[in-house]
């Protein structure tokens, strides 16, 4: 049996289960409200029974029951109403005397709460006291109190459904229900579970192409979707599939990228570390192996050299940590409001030191009344300094770089510009990606992290690099920062 299949039965079988509890409820509470409508009924018709006992006769004499004039008229009222049974009460309900059929009284004396309530309403309200004969069941019955001299010296109370009333009562419903109710009971039973069955099915018909779809997604087929057709009146679950599988399917292909540049990065990682590591060990062993024999000049140099591409190789190290770490977002950024110029100034002349050794003019421009900046100063100098150092690595000697501030509508606008070689159209769109190389600058050595974590900087700054540049015109590279008011606008 197919899944959509035994899905369609359970519920079916649920259904019928529930329709069979219902129909045994229905039962229960036709048969109760059945006796208290025929008992309510009983009531309404000889609800006065009482009254006429009491004014045909006065069953009590100074509080005595006049035994042989009442019980003529109590067996006379039995014979008009064979279902009923006589009590006489004193005041306080105990039972003074009876006529009942056969079986002999069980209680002494009864509750006078439904009696008074029974007389206050004048037999209107449907009023349940307690059975003499049946200790703990309750009957209708009528309720009339006896006066002599206008004091109050009990009452006349008649059970109006006798045991034996009872007995046939119960055995007629019993006969209706098996010959009427349980008939129409068991039609409408299966009328409901027909129409019940049909819904089912009409709602269910197409659960069995969606549940073919989910396996075809699982088995690996993660174009599967549930088509239109399909849907039918099962839409909220086939449109909730078909989003969950886009979402699966996303994650899944950006794994796959994250995967496939993981490797490119162990890749690049592992080859510019060899590097610095060959010319180490390199220059290492050859001290080891001629040092009686090498010049101090010579050695000198070598250690020169043996320090130097350590300190690559460190750089190299921290660059790699430190994108590492902005791509996990785990790096917060800090922001305060600060004035831009005061750091242009302070990189600017840290950089001028360097720029002289190369013969290069380091230049800074900064437009006035700049605004204040709201960033992470630190985060904010680190991308300036990247972009120094690659201005520096591809301006020739005697070439130019300018580091430009300027005020714009957002905030303050920071521009690095060098006469360098420039960078092709081609290439200007990847020079922000990891370990990326201008093809036109190969002889450049460099771990390939500088641009990309700019790019990430000023990203968490919720702002974007641009770069303008072309083939021996030099290259631009430029972006914003939002000033404090703008900040606080968008709060």
């Amino acid at each position: 049996m197919k899944e959509g299949q035994k899905l369609y039965w359970k519920i079916s079988l649920a259904f019928l289960c529930m329709m069979i509890i219902l129909g045994l409820g229905y039962i229960f509470i036709t048969t109760y409200t059945s006796n208290r409508y025929f008992q309510e009924i009983n009531q309404r018709l000889y609800g006065d029974i009482a009254s006429h006992l009491v004014k045909e006769t006065q069953p009590l004499v100074n509080g005595v029951p006049d035994t042989a004039a009442t019980h003529d008229i109590m067996h006379s009222m039995m014979v008009i109403n064979p279902s009923s049974e006589v009590y006489l009460l004193n005041p306080e309900g105990k039972i003074i005397d009876f006529v009942v059929p056969g079986k002999t009284v069980e209680l002494k004396e009864v509750d006078l709460h439904p009696i008074k309530d029974f007389i206050a309403d004048k037999g209107q309200s449907y009023v349940l006291g307690d059975d003499p004969r049946n200790k703990g069941e309750k009957k209708v019955f009528s309720a009339a109190p006896v006066y002599e001299d206008e004091k109050l010296t009990g009452y006349a109370y008649i059970i109006l459904a006798s045991e034996k009333q009872t007995e046939i009562a119960n055995s007629l419903f019993n006969s209706y229900i098996l010959r009427s109710g349980a008939f129409l009971f068991f039609i409408t039973l299966l009328g409901a579970l027909g129409i019940g069955l049909f819904f089912l099915w009409y709602i269910t018909r197409n659960l069995q192409r969606i549940i073919n779809t989910f396996r075809r997604f699982k088995e690996g087929d993660y174009s599967a979707r549930v088509d239109d057709k399909s849907k039918g009146d099962m839409v909220i679950l086939a449109e909730t599939f078909n989003d969950m599988a886009d979402t699966i399917e996303s994650n899944i292909d950006e794994l796959q990228s994250v995967e496939r540049l993981r490797r490119e990065l162990i890749a690049n990682v592992s080859h510019d570390l060899r590097t610095p590591l060959a010319i180490i060990q390199g220059y290492i062993e050859t001290l080891l192996i001629k040092k009686d024999n090498l010049a101090e000049e010579k050695k000198t140099k070598y250690m020169d050299i043996i320090m130097d591409s350590t300190k690559k190789l460190s750089n190299m190290v921290g660059q790699l940590f430190e994108y590492s770490k902005l791509e996990a977002n785990e790096i917060k950024p800090e922001k305060e409001t600060f004035q831009m110029s005061d750091l242009a100034q302070d990189i600017a002349a840290k950089y001028q030191i360097l720029a002289e050794k190369k013969k290069i003019n380091m230049n800074l421009k900064v437009e006035e009344n700049l605004p204040l900046v709201f960033a992470d100063i630190s985060l904010v100098e680190r991308a300036i300094q990247n972009l120094l150092d690659n201005a520096l690595k591809f301006t020739p000697d005697g070439g130019t770089i300018q580091l430009i501030l300027n005020n714009n509508k957002n905030g303050v606008g920071v521009r690095i510009e060098d006469n360098g070689p420039g960078i092709s159209q081609e290439d200007q769109s990847h020079i922000f990606e990891r370990y990326h190389k201008s093809m036109g600058n190969k002889k450049n050595k460099g771990a390939g992290l500088g641009l990309a974590i700019v790019k990430k900087i000023i990203e968490i700054h919720d702002s974007t690099i641009k770069v303008s540049s072309g083939i021996n015109k030099g290259t631009a590279f430029y972006f914003n920062l939002h000033s404090q008011q703008y900040v606080l606008s968008k709060v």
